[in-house]
């Protein structure tokens, strides 16, 4: 023991730079690596804290109808907590109606109480009786410019807008009064919570509702109201109180959301989706950090050994030797965990990264000791065992003759007698050596691989994001335009048959649906069926991904996630109730439907004309929501086309005929975006992998093969030659890269793009990012010689006479 610290204090006098650079080393990989893993077990669990916390509502009851009596519902037994709210809308003034996120004014002082009890960001919650206080989500600070604390204008519809279903989405502004209000606190819980993109959005208090109860919901009390509810026995009692509910309200079509699978399940599907990038993140950085830290430990460790090797005669044991030359390092990477976790500590600020960030319960610094306990301990003892196995090679190697590899491939260029840089390069390549004469050849081979498979399965994940975000019909929205004709039974646009037959007869249009949609039961899931009835016989494009459109009135194809949540496949029979029977349908088709108020494009079902009237007869309303969807050809101008179809409507229905607009896009296009960037960010530090890789045996070639190359010099060979072996070195390094690289790099990045578009769900379409094909090969050579450049000019410039007269 006195030997190793005597020693540590003299090598830490001469050598206490390279300590300290491998401390920095160890820091800045444990940070990362930790930062990674924790980052992914917090979003991972993100979801279900903030669950667990917030008292959230099992299940959303839309029944959509005027005069609903809610007290029976309270009376339930299922019933644990029930807040209502009115569907309805207003605006803020000073700021464009577009994108405004309103939540749905509260009915009364039981939300965010025993219902979707929040977190509390910032602030306080607000009075249930006081209509000038309103809470805000997470985003609206920065979305809106807004602080607790500060006011706001809220400018209500006039009761008469109100009577007629006033929407602020339409463009058009309120015209009641205005009121103003105090933000008293920023919130969070699954219902009160950020999309994708979003700006945040405004809760106000159910005293707004209490105090301007016309302007909201209308004087003639055509308003809705719905429901949040918490059920006793959680997701387990949805069945019963569904039974429960028509039995008490005589009505078998009212909409149930199960909020944590209809609502939530897409959610959970992103966060598990980021969760994995972050550790693979994670592990390519450990990756990374293990290459990094091996070659700065083996340098150490081999310097160290060369001088305890004059020790050795004194009577130095190798045991003694071992430990004397690992005691640095040890110490070194102690001090540079313990630098990590601090770090990943003050990183943990930002997490967790991407959507799920908008579900984290407790955002700002967290530190996960399981993660950091683990790594805390381990990044010590790898490092300690990664040199006593460096120091006992060293030492063996001083030992032992070694027979050097020797390329085939090398060897067959050196007989077709091609130029010796060449031929050399290649050696340089491809034979590791032995001894003071080893170079880093199969870390070098794998970094390029990985390198280009890296870039490569990126940019092919990109592709597949932006093939999907520009073309709506990756997600079943075929139609460019769409229509709004009525609800609850009753068709709001005048002639809307003669306006639609207008439509379809318009040289750009190639499909026409005039559709029904309303609510039905299968096996307790909830499925809302829409009717496919082309136009002028213009047939709505429905994608499919198995199967075909129903034909009959007792056939029926479900969209996919429906199917999953049923248990079906194509062929089978279930059991449908929309109205007073219930009914059995055949499954002909799976296919994605029209993204609704009430569905997503993955939720759903398509019946026949005849088959809707079967399921749905006896039903309250004949239809929730009808409206019409219009295809177009390609290349049609959507706005000229909107337009130009507006007005035909309006002649054929008599001046007063039915407005088109261009669908939005799917929530689920932002969410892509969102975790878009994790991939190519995890490609990137794949790429700097491979520069580190290919960088490090450039020079490490140059510097321990000097002899070799001084050795030729002597021979005859020039500065430009000797330049040309190591641009040769690099050229095949990237030539293998290339080789394995590209084809699983595009192999990673579609088959990775498929598990995305199976999870979302949406059509998968084989991604190519054809740009990335062309130029990866010349990217990666000019690269890879811009890297050799440095090495390059070293081994021009070897003082070949004084190499071979010391060595």
């Amino acid at each position: 023991m006195r030997i190793v610290l005597a020693w540590l204090r003299l090598d830490s006098r001469r050598r206490w730079r390279s300590l300290m650079v491998l401390g920095l080393l160890v820091a800045l990989a444990t940070m990362t690596v930790l930062t990674a893993v924790a980052g992914a077990r917090r979003g991972q669990s993100a979801f279900s804290r903030l669950w667990a916390r917030t008292l959230p509502a099992t299940i959303t009851v839309l029944p959509n109808q005027p005069g609903f009596d809610w007290a029976r519902i309270r009376a339930l037994p299922e019933v644990a907590a029930l807040s209502t709210f009115a569907v309805t809308g207003f605006a803020i003034d000073g700021y464009p109606l577009a994108g405004q996120n309103i939540g749905f004014p509260p009915g009364d002082g039981q939300i965010m109480r025993t219902i979707e009890r929040p977190v509390v960001l910032q602030g306080r919650v607000f009075d249930p009786s006081r209509a000038d206080e309103v809470v805000v989500t997470a985003n609206f600070p920065a979305g809106y410019g807004k602080r607790v604390g500060d006011m706001l204008t809220l400018h209500l519809p006039t009761p008469r807008q109100s009577d007629h279903g006033y929407d602020p989405s339409d463009g058009v502004p309120p015209g009641g009064p205005r009121v103003r209000v105090r933000i008293v606190g920023v919130i969070r819980s699954f219902w009160f919570s950020d999309s994708p993109g979003s700006s945040g959005a405004l809760v106000p208090s159910p005293g707004l509702l209490t105090r301007y109860r016309a302007n909201l919901i209308g004087r003639r009390g055509h308003g809705h109201i719905n429901a949040l509810v918490r059920l006793r026995g959680g997701m387990a009692a949805i069945p019963a109180f569904r039974a429960d509910l028509a039995r008490a309200t005589g009505q078998s079509d009212i909409d149930v959301w199960n909020n944590y699978v209809d609502l939530a399940g897409p959610i959970r599907r992103v966060i598990a989706f980021e969760a994995a990038c972050l550790l693979a993140f994670g592990l390519a950085a450990l990756v990374a950090a293990v290459f990094l830290i091996g070659q700065a430990v083996a340098r150490y460790i081999s310097a160290t050994v060369a001088d305890l090797q004059l020790l050795r005669a004194p009577g130095l044991r190798p045991r003694q030797a071992v430990a004397a030359a690992v005691a640095g390092p040890f110490l070194a990477a102690v001090a540079g965990t313990t630098l990590g976790v601090a770090g990943a500590i003050v990183a943990s600020r930002w997490m967790p990264i991407g959507g799920v960030s908008a579900l984290e319960p407790h955002p700002g610094f967290d530190a996960d000791w399981l993660v950091l306990g683990i790594g805390w301990v381990t990044a010590p003892l790898v490092v300690l065992a990664g040199s006593a196995a460096a120091a006992g090679t060293a030492l063996a190697a001083s030992r032992a003759l070694l027979v050097p590899h020797r390329s085939a491939v090398a060897l067959a260029m050196a007989r077709a007698g091609l130029p010796v840089s060449a031929v050399v390069g290649t050696r340089f390549a491809l034979e590791p050596g032995r001894g003071h004469s080893a170079v880093p050849v199969r870390p070098a081979l794998a970094g390029a691989v990985v390198g280009v498979l890296g870039v490569l399965a990126a940019c092919t994940f990109a592709a597949g994001v932006s093939d999907a975000a520009a073309n709506p019909a990756r997600f079943g929205q075929t139609n460019q335009l769409e229509s709004f004709l009525g609800f609850d039974g009753q068709t709001l646009a005048p002639a809307a048959g003669k306006a639609l037959a207008a439509v379809a007869g318009d040289r750009d249009v190639v499909g026409v649906n005039d559709a029904r949609s309303a609510v039905a039961y299968s096996r307790n899931t909830s499925i809302t069926m829409y009717s496919y009835q082309p136009v002028g016989g213009k047939r709505l494009p429905v994608v499919l991904s198995a199967g075909r459109l129903p034909a009959a009135a007792d056939e029926v194809a479900l969209a996919p996630a429906t199917a999953q949540q049923l248990g079906v496949t194509v062929g089978a029979r279930i059991p449908v109730t929309g109205g007073s029977v219930r009914r059995t349908a055949s499954v002909t088709g799976i296919g994605f439907v029209p993204d609704g108020p009430h569905n997503g494009y993955a939720s759903g079902g398509w019946l026949t004309p005849a088959g809707y009237g079967r399921i749905f007869r006896g039903a309250h309303y004949s239809f929730k929501f009808r409206f019409a969807e219009v295809a177009l050809r390609p290349g049609a101008d959507v706005a000229s086309a909107a337009r130009r179809l507006s007005g035909a409507a309006a002649r054929a229905a008599g001046g007063h005929g039915p407005g088109f607009t261009p669908p939005p896009p799917p929530q689920e296009v932002q969410e892509l975006r969102d975790v878009a960037v994790l991939p190519i960010a995890l490609g990137g530090f794949l790429v700097l992998l491979a520069a580190g890789a290919v960088g490090h045996a450039l020079a490490t070639a140059v510097r321990r093969r000097r002899h070799e190359l001084a050795v030729l010099r002597a021979l005859g060979m020039t500065r430009r030659q000797a330049r040309m072996v190591v641009l040769t070195q690099a050229s095949v390094l990237t030539l293998i890269g290339l080789a394995f690289g590209v084809p699983l790099g595009l192999a990673v990045g579609r088959g990775v793009w498929r598990v995305v578009a199976d999870s979302t769900p949406l059509a998968y379409h084989p991604p190519l990012a054809l740009l990335a094909l062309l130029l990866i090969a010349p990217a990666g050579l000019l690269a890879a010689n811009l890297l050799a450049a440095w090495p390059a000019r070293r081994a021009a410039r070897l003082p070949s006479g004084q190499i071979l007269r010391t060595e």
